[in-house]
């Protein structure tokens, strides 16, 4: 039998995320979106770097996730392309997290959107923010990568 192929597709990522934050647990939350919003990030027009979750009255909501209209986008409606939009999860999950973000140093990051069985999701993680040192050490250890890949290369041919 031949294997059904992943249908787990990116739409964004948030790189910026993972410089800055060590991720201790990762979490895939729905989002709930409209019309014109789904139809724009099937064209992939989304920018998710400035996104960063906040909890409100036991729900979770994203701040700062950024989907750019359509210029095809219908004349009776009038998209805001910076709203606040709700996660969807479990309730326990919720009170889970929210006795995680309460602690110090903690926060909720979204890392990225993608596809999963027709529904768009958001991968959430619960981050501990880096401090400057630590950042300086994964550009060392990015770079060092880097010239060992070079190193490699240049040896096969």
């Amino acid at each position: 039998m031949a294997k059904k192929p992943d249908t787990a597709t990116r739409i964004a990522d948030n790189k910026k995320a993972a410089f800055n934050y060590f991720f201790e647990e990762r979490i895939e939350a729905g989002i709930v979106l409209e019309g014109w919003e789904v139809k724009s990030l099937r064209e992939g027009k989304v920018q998710l770097t400035d996104g960063y979750v906040v909890i409100r009255n036991g729900e979770l909501f994203i701040i700062g996730l950024q989907i750019q209209p359509l210029g095809t986008a219908s004349t009776h409606i009038t998209p805001d392309k910076q709203r606040t939009r709700k996660l969807l999860m479990h309730r326990e999950e919720i009170k889970r997290l929210i006795g995680k973000v309460e602690q110090k140093g903690y926060t909720l990051v979204p890392i990225n959107l993608h596809w999963k069985t027709g529904k768009i999701k958001c991968e959430v993680a619960l981050a501990k923010g880096k401090a400057e040192h630590d950042k300086r050490d994964t550009i060392k250890d990015r770079e060092g990568k880097r010239e060992v890949e070079r190193a490699m290369k240049s040896r096969q041919r």
